[in-house]
């Protein structure tokens, strides 16, 4: 006959506790060892790549009706009057200037003189336990600390420990850590979880 020996009520928060401490770090340590590193083509080395929702300040010397800022849709495409539909996904600004040339050249100009620089980074997302939920400009630099902060900082439920990050483009969300040199990219949606004890 197995003998069953009863835990004192007093210590059976500590086992529960216990358990969902270890559970938890077990989830942490995966996603250690999973990346949680920018979108594919806006890592920090090298020029800044375009992507959905950022905006280009387009300059074409000589053709002032073209000049002005131009969206990149969810399709990766800028939309410009007498060149038509572009793709900027994936391009740095000298990039989609080389490819603005090819378009126009013939169509707009002999020899297109074409400038293209950011005019605004696509937006990152801030919601969960925290204290200003919204949309929020991007910023080069920024981290998940810096993020949160700027959504009012913490509220008092919140977990300190961990905040769920999904980058743009991606279906995987990942748990990181709330202090620390985790970037924020355009288009990332941040979750601050609720502690529950």
């Amino acid at each position: 006959m197995v003998q069953l020996r009863m835990i004192p009520l007093c210590l059976l928060p500590a086992f529960v506790l216990g358990g969902c401490a270890a559970s938890e770090q077990a989830i942490y340590q995966d996603t250690q060892v999973s990346s949680y590193g920018p979108p594919p083509g806006r890592a920090a080395a090298g020029p800044y790549v375009l992507g959905p929702g950022d905006k280009v300040r387009l300059k074409i010397y000589g053709d002032a009706e073209v000049n002005g800022d131009y969206e990149v849709n969810s399709a990766g495409f800028v939309s410009i009057p007498l060149v038509g539909q572009v793709r900027a996904a994936g391009l740095s600004t000298a990039q989609l200037e080389n490819a603005l040339k090819a378009r126009m050249h013939g169509k707009v100009a002999n020899d297109p003189k074409v400038n293209v620089e950011i005019a605004t980074y696509a937006s990152f997302y801030v919601h969960g336990e925290v204290k200003k939920a919204g949309v929020y400009p991007f910023q080069p630099g920024i981290t998940v600390a810096d993020a949160v902060a700027t959504a009012g900082g913490l509220t008092y439920r919140a977990n300190e420990g961990k905040v769920f990050l999904r980058r743009a483009g991606s279906h995987e969300t990942v748990i990181v850590p709330l202090e620390g040199a985790v970037r924020v990219y355009p288009g990332d949606n941040l979750r601050v979880a609720e502690r529950y004890f």
